[in-house]
């Protein structure tokens, strides 16, 4: 993709989930994730309606009227985006290939962290780690981000979330809100969760297609393995074949749900032709 291209491409990103986070994710967001308590801010006349244990005594004897602390929530936070930029990611069969959806919900999450002042960082995974932004904050920064999701070419096309959550658990020390964005066709990585559930805030976002759960009959085709590259001739038209298939998509699935879950980590699903908006909000609402 040359440079004029990645700009415009960069450009309709940012239009379009600015006004998502502007609009609809920046209070939610907001009240989702707290702040690390609460910290002093400044003195002001009592008001009536203010709370008496407020009262500042000292202040309010040296003026001889009542005077009140007002404290504000200590809201600096740090996000961090955890990307799997494997071979899987090039699929879809509706509108969206699933990287695009993940780059689209990246932005309007780092656009919403922006917009409260919190840093933002990202980090890049195949079976490796491909690249880490560290967290800061600022406009150019996030848009450096969504240019690294547009354009990264990752050195391989298979996948291994354990790597990834290990280097990032090794790397960010103080606590952080981690979401992990990938169709986590992938396994074993159960003891590292646990490990970053314990110190981090985290959520899984599944993006998924519709024919990743079941496969039509359409006879003998060829399938290829998108991380491997191995291609393999495949009877649809058996119905044990598509029942192997469907289960072992359920049982990829129960993996991830049951391991987040276990984990005391949030997760959240995302169809390429549905709508993430929506499911974005739904998830905001229920944790705040």
């Amino acid at each position: 993709m040359d440079t004029k291209a990645l700009l415009k491409k960069v450009r309709k990103i940012e239009i379009k989930t600015r006004r998502l986070s502007d609009h609809i994710f920046g209070g939610e967001y907001h009240s989702t994730f707290k702040g690390r308590g609460m910290t002093f801010s400044e003195v002001r006349q009592y008001q009536f309606g203010d709370d008496v244990r407020s009262i500042d005594w000292n202040v309010t004897a040296r003026y001889n009227e009542p005077y009140i602390k007002v404290f504000e929530e200590e809201r600096e936070l740090t996000m961090m985006l955890v990307a799997d930029i494997s071979g899987s990611g090039f699929f879809g069969t509706r509108n969206q290939f699933k990287n695009e959806i993940v780059t689209e919900i990246s932005a309007t999450l780092a656009f919403s962290a922006l917009q409260n002042n919190d840093k933002v960082g990202l980090i890049l995974f195949s079976d490796q780690v491909e690249l880490f932004i560290p967290p800061k904050k600022g406009k150019s920064h996030v848009l450096r981000i969504i240019r690294e999701l547009l354009e990264f070419s990752p050195k391989s096309h298979r996948t291994n979330i354990s790597e990834a959550l290990k280097f990032l658990s090794n790397i960010i020390k103080k606590r952080a809100i981690v979401f992990v964005l990938s169709d986590f066709m992938d396994q074993g990585y159960e003891r590292t969760l646990k490990i970053m559930g314990n110190k981090h805030d985290v959520t899984g976002i599944r993006i998924y297609d519709e024919r990743e759960t079941t496969i039509p009959n359409l006879g003998v085709v060829h399938l290829t393995d998108p991380e491997s590259g191995a291609t393999k001739a495949v009877d649809t038209s058996s119905k044990r074949v598509r029942r192997a298939y469907a289960a072992h998509h359920l049982e990829q699935v129960a993996y991830f749900k049951e391991t987040f879950t276990k984990s005391g980590c949030g997760t959240l699903d995302c169809r390429v032709d549905e709508s993430y908006v929506k499911k974005l909000l739904a998830f905001f609402k229920r944790r705040g």
